[in-house]
């Protein structure tokens, strides 16, 4: 499942969403809209009382939750349970509040407001900017992040263009992009980092993404003059585009001497914002000073 993972404001409280693109909807962390509800100093076990009665009820609505790890307030990631908008009505009739209502015009404004960036694909940046940005990434970490999004978007629509329509082939190519650039694939890429479920680009340092870019545009424009034709032409073509990456790649590296291929991962930048590494720098941000 490809998600993608914010925190949305109700009142100042937090609470973490993931939208799901695969199945096209919201699932919300119960505990966090039970928080909302009842402003309980401990939701966790108003959740864990009101659960176990919803399933001595026979309540189809706990059946159903699902778990993701998300960010705990520690920052460590966690299995919470969530639940999509229909479950979390459904778990917002069992809590008397007076703010059930309030919560569920919210909601339904959450969901509006996924509609209306799929007609104006412009408010579906400005979300993403918004959201990167509560989730602690640096304003130049963002304008690079965005860059790279732009240029994935080309990517996909010249494979497009050249034939490739299944999700399987678009994973295809990307690892021997990935790995043409990196040595790695995707999944060796994620595992090397220390992720699972979460987005690898969303955990490049500056340095990554700029290299993941230039691969990815060094393909994009190959691919236009070669026109391929088949799977196999389309792998080679973004081995070549992966190739200009992994020269500049090299270049760089002997230059400063080590790999700029990073163990780094959101988390590490997030935490410890407004620290300093050994060379007084923030280790996604080189000019954040």
């Amino acid at each position: 499942m490809e998600d993608k993972f914010a925190i949305q404001l109700f009142e100042g409280n937090k609470v973490r969403v993931v939208w799901d693109e695969e199945q096209e909807k919201y699932f919300f962390s119960v505990v966090d809209i039970i928080q909302v509800l009842t402003d309980s100093v401990d939701a966790r076990t108003y959740w864990k009382v009101l659960k176990n009665r919803l399933i001595k009820e026979g309540n189809e609505t706990v059946t159903n939750c699902n778990q993701l790890k998300l960010p705990a307030a520690d920052g460590k990631k966690r299995l919470t349970d969530v639940a999509d908008l229909q479950g979390i009505f459904r778990i917002i009739q069992s809590v008397p509040s007076k703010k059930a209502e309030p919560v569920k015009q919210w909601l339904a404004q959450l969901g509006q407001q996924r509609i209306d960036q799929m007609i104006d694909p412009e408010q579906t940046f400005q979300m993403a900017v918004e959201d990167y940005r509560r989730q602690g990434y640096s304003d130049k970490w963002i304008n690079e992040r965005m860059r790279s999004i732009e240029m994935r978007k080309e990517l996909t629509d010249e494979w497009q263009r050249s034939g490739v329509t299944e999700q399987k082939d678009f994973a295809i190519l990307t690892n021997v992009l990935t790995q043409a650039w990196s040595g790695m694939t995707t999944g060796e890429y994620k595992k090397y980092k220390g992720l699972t479920k979460e987005n690898l680009r969303d955990n490049m340092t500056n340095i990554e993404l700029a290299l993941n870019t230039l691969a990815e545009v060094a393909t994009t424009e190959y691919s236009r003059q070669s026109n391929p034709q088949t799977m196999e032409e389309n792998k080679r073509v973004a081995r070549e585009g992966g190739d200009v990456a992994r020269e500049a790649r090299e270049t760089m590296e002997k230059r400063l001497g080590r790999s700029v291929v990073s163990k780094e991962r959101a988390s590490d930048y997030i935490l410890d914002a407004g620290k300093k590494d050994d060379k007084g720098e923030l280790p996604f941000d080189d000019e954040n000073k």
